[in-house]
């Protein structure tokens, strides 16, 4: 079947999140006068994201609780007390001011959007008023007809019900749709399970033998720059 919608998911995809992150958490440990080296530091936080992240993903944490959690975390080694919960929100406050001051798109993403004729949309695992500000942000709302969220759906990547949710949002067959995500498993096979096309941006090109081996068994297309979209969709 012919696609007739292109999903994207939006950080690390669209969205240069790492790179936000990295600026954000360094310019906030600066800020504050916290010492350690950038990288390990950075590496530090990045872990504390994933892990917490992906519990509040889960439904085992709500998302303020997530943030409090990461932040406390982060602070632990420095012998910072954030117990009280106004204070942990206002230390992640601090945060999310350095992390939006480094927002920026990928080189690839508005030439891509714009060479795209079919019908554009995002499923995304986060928070759909945090996620519609940063598009704002970004200049890029009006490009998409659809944002998917998993705190407004109930369900996170790769649960094939938000990739459901997503495709009945526009009104076609998962068949016609294709979504192209950052992570092998969580965007790309979780999106051929659904039953769209599921493709895989390998930026750095770092995908082991393994992973290429299971995108090719779920009938993933791997790509390393958004400007190959169009012709993974042939």
């Amino acid at each position: 079947m012919t696609i007739e919608v292109v999903l994207f998911d939006l950080d690390d995809t669209l969205f240069a999140h790492s790179t936000a992150v990295a600026h954000g958490v360094t310019a906030h440990r600066t800020a504050l006068g916290l010492p350690g080296d950038d990288a390990a530091e950075f590496a530090r936080w990045t872990a504390l994201e994933e892990h917490h992240y992906h519990r509040y993903l889960r439904g085992e944490v709500g998302y303020q609780e997530m943030r409090r959690a990461r932040a406390r975390g982060f602070v632990e080694p420095h012998a910072i007390d954030l117990s009280d919960d106004a204070v942990a929100d206002a230390w992640f406050a601090g945060y999310v001011t350095h992390y939006r001051s480094g927002w920026q798109l990928y080189d690839d993403t508005i030439s891509t959007l714009d060479a795209l004729p079919q019908r554009l949309g995002i499923i995304t695992n986060a928070e759909l008023d945090f996620q519609l500000g940063k598009l704002a942000a970004l200049g890029i709302t009006d490009r998409f007809e659809h944002v998917i969220a998993s705190g407004a759906v109930g369900h996170a990547k790769p649960d094939s019900r938000i990739f459901h949710a997503a495709v009945q949002a526009f009104g076609v067959d998962a068949r016609q749709a294709a979504y192209v995500g950052d992570r092998l498993h969580t965007d790309a096979i979780g999106a051929a399970e659904a039953g769209l096309l599921g493709i895989w941006l390998d930026r750095n090109g770092a995908a082991t033998a393994d992973e290429l081996a299971a995108a090719a068994s779920a009938g993933v297309v791997v790509i390393r720059s958004l400007d190959d979209v169009a012709n993974a969709l042939v």
